[in-house]
């Protein structure tokens, strides 16, 4: 091969996720992206019966009974000379934490609004996380084949909101039953679709130009004469594309479309491929990784134990930061200092999966394991560095795990350790008691882990008041002042499953209590992964 191989596929990829509100249309947008990237061939309609209603995307029993997101899956397809990765982050709002992980392995983001409801909560809440991380961002206004409100009116409001320069790539062709497609301002055309092909991939009426006579042809006057209009306007009134601003988090390119019948998702997809940026250097304890250095690094964003329920596997989530990495490749974990042999990579459509005879910077490999590797673990090959940003979160509710059969105790253990491994849920064992304490930041994550105990590991397991309002690690510099806080809070303290100690208080004043009492302790409401550890013992 020739020596440019990396830096030409690294200038192809396209890593990036989804973010949206739940029920914006994240998942038929999804799929949609999937149908004309060419990686599915007919798209299951979201309120389809059977197993057409069933998201490519949404592989978990808990995930197709409900209709919602709760993991975050990775799908692999090329499409317009491009390799996309296209990580589907969780749909509802108590699952953010495997969202937040989910956006540091990504270079750009998607952000859906509702056409009628504008920007919401959890919209705003996974904005502010990439732009903490400076992970510019694509909007795309679905459901305009509803009634939606006037597209400036929406430009307005994620401007004001999210204080981003706003300018739209495409335009809307009325709304609601009056809604004929989008005019691409960026290339200067108009493609119109067939509502009825909203299963399948097809190319449309192209028109050239705004003063094009198919536009009078294909719309009716009063449809043609407002198209006019608004592209007059818009393209007075707001600031052209810039691609620096655009990749430097300033400025959002505004897509509008209705998913579910196609309308403007081939726009988005060009635009991915043409504006998104490539990957991106990586930050790593003591410099920068560039994606086109010869060396293979990366870490792992996700764990996902049992993908296919009749093998106990385990795949780890590789982001690749750098090099070329070939099937058989060795490399260093760092947490560790073990070399693994990597010969049994996989790469994914969701639950579908391919060996990975090679990857290059910005693809998402999968790593089948068995529990070597955990969130936040760097993998290279032989340098030592670790990768950083990749961070735990104290959780919110926090309860008693019970078994209706006290005998499968130790297959509880397993399966709590397995789900804390995953970032599904945090575990704590009380230094004092037998229970289990299980932290989460949603309480469907509570349904969700019963239905997979239950699922997974056939046991039946309830989740009961735990009497412990936050839970916190402690780190300290000092030891003697460590072990006085240890002496003294013995009943309310615990090991997390990296055996790192925490604190369980049982309301907000105990909390600022244990604060002003030790100072010289730290009390975090965050951890980064897989750093060093204070434990009981210390």
């Amino acid at each position: 091969m020739p020596d440019n191989i990396l830096e030409t596929e690294v200038a192809k990829r396209r890593t990036f996720a989804i973010i949206a509100h739940p029920d914006a249309g994240k998942t038929t947008l999804t799929e949609k992206l999937l149908l004309f990237g060419g990686a599915i061939q007919m798209a299951g309609a979201v309120k389809a019966r059977g197993e057409q209603r069933r998201a490519r995307s949404d592989w978990m029993k808990v995930e197709r009974e409900r209709g919602i997101s709760v993991t975050a899956s990775v799908m692999n397809f090329d499409y317009a000379d491009r390799t996309f990765n296209l990580v589907d982050t969780p749909g509802h709002e108590d699952f953010s934490e495997d969202t937040y992980r989910t956006l540091t392995a990504v270079d750009s983001a998607v952000m859906v609004i509702d056409g009628a409801k504008g920007i919401e909560a959890q919209t705003r809440k996974l904005f502010e996380v990439c732009r903490m991380r400076d992970v510019p961002i694509i909007t795309f206004v679905n459901k305009m084949d509803r009634e939606a409100r006037d597209p400036f009116d929406l430009m307005d409001e994620v401007e004001r909101d999210l204080q981003l320069e706003v300018t739209p790539a495409s335009w809307p062709i009325g709304s609601g039953s009056d809604f004929r497609g989008c005019y691409d301002l960026i290339r200067d055309r108009l493609i119109l679709m067939d509502r009825r092909s909203g299963d399948v991939a097809t190319d449309g009426v192209e028109c050239n130009g705004i003063d094009d006579p198919k536009i009078d042809q294909m719309l009716p006057a009063d449809q043609a004469a407002k198209l006019r209009e608004d592209v007059a306007m818009v393209r007075e009134l707001c600031p052209p594309f810039n691609l620096e601003t655009y990749r430097e988090g300033h400025q959002t390119p505004v897509f509008f479309g209705s998913a579910i019948n196609n309308f403007g998702v081939r726009e988005l997809l060009l635009g991915l491929a043409a504006y998104a940026p490539p990957p991106r250097h990586q930050k790593a304890d003591g410099r920068m990784v560039a994606p086109d250095e010869g060396k293979v690094t990366g870490f792992v964003f996700k764990v996902q134990a049992n993908m296919d329920p009749n093998h106990r596997d385990r795949i780890a989530f590789f982001r690749l930061c750098s090099g070329h990495f070939k099937r058989g490749t060795k490399l260093k974990h760092m947490r560790s200092g073990k070399i693994l042999a990597v010969n049994n990579a996989v790469l994914f459509l969701a639950r579908d999966r391919e060996l990975a005879e090679d990857a290059f910077p910005g693809d998402i490999i999968g790593i089948p394991n068995h529990g070597t590797l955990r969130i936040g673990d760097t993998l290279t090959e032989g340098e030592e560095l670790r990768y950083t940003g990749v961070p735990s979160f104290a959780p919110e509710l926090l309860q008693r795990v019970r078994l209706d059969d006290p005998m499968k105790v130790k297959h509880l253990r397993k399966a709590l350790e397995h789900f804390a491994e995953e970032g599904a849920s945090q575990v704590f064992k009380p230094i004092v008691g037998a229970d289990w304490v299980v932290g989460v930041v949603g309480q469907l994550q509570f349904e969700v882990l019963a239905a997979r105990i239950e699922a997974e590991y056939g046991m039946k397991a309830r989740f009961e008041t735990a009497g412990y309002d936050a839970a916190r690690w402690v780190e300290s510099d000092d030891p003697v002042a460590l072990k006085n806080f240890i002496d003294s809070r013995r009943a309310d303290l615990a090991e997390d499953h990296d055996g790192a100690l925490v604190y369980l208080a049982r309301n907000g004043w105990q909390l600022n209590r244990a604060q002003e009492d030790f100072p010289a302790l730290r009390f975090l409401k965050t951890r980064e992964q897989n750093k060093s550890v204070t434990t009981v013992a210390a």
